[in-house]
């Protein structure tokens, strides 16, 4: 490597002073440095072209998680509603006007998301832009970014068979396999002094078994008996499966087990037994299923994917209590279905240790908020859009009995 280095350096010294050269590296060194830092530094400004529901999810996301490089600057529409629609943002005008806008206002990238795509995107104008070096990006893909999960009413179909992610390589698949599997045995050997005492609590605190077995759908749809240590009396009759409807159920030491979630260490027996994986969507009850295929969009697809002791959506939302939370995490499963990777799971593990930690548990999800109005059963629109109808009745289910835990 030294004679490399002395050869181009003679023969750099054949075509400059070799003192030039000296003076000339660390002023191509600094300048570059400097391009890379205010590069870094500096504020993109964001143009949001359409006023239509999901261009207003996109605004309040902006607002309630402000980007520390990133601003919006206004919006571009043509409806009459449209300086309602965009409230406290400025509105710019028509999309006939897109050019002098970017040029007026130094828009950086432009988030696309109009009510209605047929005959009213302005293409030419956007391929200008984007020829100019204008970033021109998807609202759908956009409000992913920003939040983590899937805007499930803007997904089309055929949508997915072309858009970026829901796939994954063997190697991704067997690479997954294998750290569950390293994981599941390391941790039932380091943790067997724990579990022991944790069933001898659980005898001593109340009656009936230590383990408690549940039903559960696994991939492709298979049912598998979900392992977990009981933190509550038997049920009498048929109960709701979310956490929520059966707190006065909790023993003593099921409420600790449930704040750091050490009733879910058992399932690294169902790691082992390939129920599942480390990371992925958590599984949820067999009584479920039937409810959440009818009225949750794309569900299915929560069965292509080998449930997880722990997920995005666990660590992003936490624990659901109604349709419309598990409707919500739904929407964080599929961000988690669409770009499952190592990198990601490698984000999901230390929050999860974190939120275990902190004693973020069961016992916050038992404190619910008032419920979203029950959004459900998945309609196909004119475009071939996932259109979400209320249920009628209530959003909860009163299905399955048992030691209960919203998933």
């Amino acid at each position: 490597m030294t004679s490399t280095f002395a050869l181009a350096l003679s023969f750099l010294e054949g075509w400059f002073p070799f003192p030039l050269i000296l003076l000339v590296l660390p002023v191509l060194f600094l300048a570059m440095g400097r391009k890379w830092s205010l590069r870094r530094s500096r504020v993109e400004r964001v143009l949001l072209l359409g006023t239509s529901p999901l261009a207003s999810k996109i605004l309040r996301a902006f607002e309630a998680r402000p980007q520390p490089r990133c601003i919006i600057v206004g919006a571009v529409d043509d409806t009459a509603s449209a300086a309602v629609a965009v409230r406290r943002h400025p509105f710019l005008g028509p999309p006939e006007r897109l050019g002098q806008i970017v040029r007026e206002l130094g828009a950086d990238r432009i988030i696309v998301a109009p009510g209605d795509r047929r005959g009213r995107l302005p293409v030419r104008e956007l391929l200008e832009q984007r020829i100019r070096g204008v970033i021109i990006e998807d609202g759908a893909e956009a409000y992913e970014r920003v939040t983590g999960k899937v805007a499930i009413e803007s997904l089309r179909p055929g949508g997915l068979l072309f858009s970026e992610g829901f796939r994954s390589s063997l190697l991704q698949l067997a690479l997954a396999r294998g750290v569950s599997l390293l994981c599941a045995v390391v941790g039932l050997f380091a943790l067997a002094p724990l579990l022991a005492l944790v069933a001898v609590a659980i005898r001593m605190d109340s009656e009936g078994p230590v383990l408690f077995r549940h039903k559960r759908v696994g991939l492709g749809g298979k049912p598998f008996d979900l392992l977990k240590f009981r933190t509550m009396h038997a049920a009498t009759g048929p109960r709701s499966e979310w956490v929520a409807d059966n707190r006065e159920r909790i023993t003593r030491v099921g409420e600790w087990l449930r704040r750091f979630r050490l009733d879910e260490l058992p399932q690294l027996v169902n790691i082992l037994r390939g129920d599942m994986n480390l990371v992925g969507p958590r599984p949820h009850p067999v009584s479920n299923f039937e409810l959440f295929t009818k009225r949750i969009p794309f569900y299915s697809l929560r069965c292509l994917v080998r449930p997880g002791l722990t997920g995005w959506a666990q660590v992003r939302y936490g624990y659901a209590n109604n349709l419309a939370e598990e409707i919500e995490k739904m929407r964080y499963d599929l961000y988690y279905i669409k770009h499952r990777s190592a990198w990601l799971d490698l984000q999901i593990i230390p929050a999860t240790v974190k939120a275990v930690l902190a004693g973020v548990g069961a016992a916050e999800a038992e404190a619910v908020p008032p419920a979203i109005a029950p959004l459900a059963r998945p309609a196909p629109d004119q475009n071939g859009s996932a259109r979400l109808e209320r249920p009628s009745g209530s959003g909860t289910s009163r299905l399955g009995r048992g030691d209960a835990r919203a998933s």
